[in-house]
Order: structure tokens, then sequence, then C-alpha cells
């Protein structure tokens, strides 16, 4: 038996996310990485952040929790939707989202929450038929929605907009994936 690298864009992210987390300077790179908290459309590092602030998280327990959801869910979509598909939809949701809270709400976001949350969403929509709503989607999107809703309020130094924009382009990606078969 050998090891396989079964899942090259979600194991990318992951070992890019943990060369972030583990080098000696990665608070400094952590800052550096995170998105921008206000419009900056002159500077090209503005660009560069709309991506970057994914692979930067606060911590090791941060990291561990979107990691093992990653790579739980990861694996199975890029299976079913093929690699360049899902690394399309991780681009559009993490800048979508970072460009929406600059604009916005003039927040920093660091971590790949957002892309866990429209992963957990997506993967509601594998056995999605045309002209039937699976009640796990519904079931998993009204307790994440509900429960990130209830927490949008607290001052907790989490991004719940980005859990919900992520998961929102999740069920969106989702929706859409099932109208064009």
């Amino acid at each position: 038996m050998k090891i396989r690298y079964n899942s090259p864009v979600i194991l990318t992210y992951a070992l890019l996310a943990l060369g972030c987390l583990a080098l000696p300077v990665s608070n400094f790179l952590g800052m550096s990485l995170a998105s921008p908290s206000r419009p900056a459309f002159s500077d090209p590092v503005f660009y560069a952040r709309l991506f970057t602030y994914v692979l930067a998280h606060a911590g090791w327990v941060h990291f561990k929790g979107n990691l093992i959801m990653l790579l739980l869910l990861g694996p199975l979509l890029e299976e079913k939707y093929g690699s360049w598909l899902l690394f399309e939809m991780m681009v559009i949701t993490a800048a979508a989202t970072a460009l929406i809270s600059a604009v916005v709400f003039h927040t920093s976001l660091a971590g790949g929450s957002g892309l866990v949350f429209m992963m957990i969403l997506l993967s509601s929509f594998s056995n999605f038929r045309d002209g039937e709503i699976p009640l796990a989607f519904v079931l998993v999107a009204v307790i994440y929605i509900g429960s990130e809703l209830t927490q949008v309020f607290n001052d907790d130094h989490i991004s719940h907009f980005g859990h919900l924009a992520g998961g929102l382009f999740g069920a969106g990606f989702g929706f859409l994936r099932v109208r064009k078969r």
C-alpha cells in the first residue's frame, strides 16, 4: 500500500495554511495575510489579501477546527465536483467574503472558516434531485444559520458574517450545480 495525494486542492491548502502557522514569524505573517479591513482599490496588496487571509489562522485551535472539517468534507467535494471547480468555488468565496467584509463591516478576516461553511452547505446538496429538497439540507441550513445568527452580535472576535457568507456561497454553488444537471 502507498499513500496517495488524493485531494490536491484541499491537501495543498492544508499544507500552505500549516506552513503559515508553523513558521516562527507566524504572528507577523498572519497579520500580513489577513484580509483588508478597508477598500484600497489602488493598492495591489489589497487584491492579494482578498485571497491570502484564508491561510492565516489565529492559533492552533482555530487551525485544527477548520482543518478537521476541511479534511472530512473537502476530498469528497473535490471528487464530486473536480479539483478545478472546487478551487474556483473556494477562490470566489474567499474573495467575495473579504471584499464584502472590507466594504460593509470594515473588519479584517483571518482563517478558512468561511471555506469550511461553504463546504458544509455544499456537501448537503450531494443527494439533491430536481424538484426535491433534501431534509438533511434543510436541517443543516436551519441549524447552521440559526446558530450563526444568534452569535452574530457577540464580541468574540469570530467573523460570524464570514461563516454566513461562506454558507450562502456553498448553498448557492450547490443550487447552481443542481440546476445545470
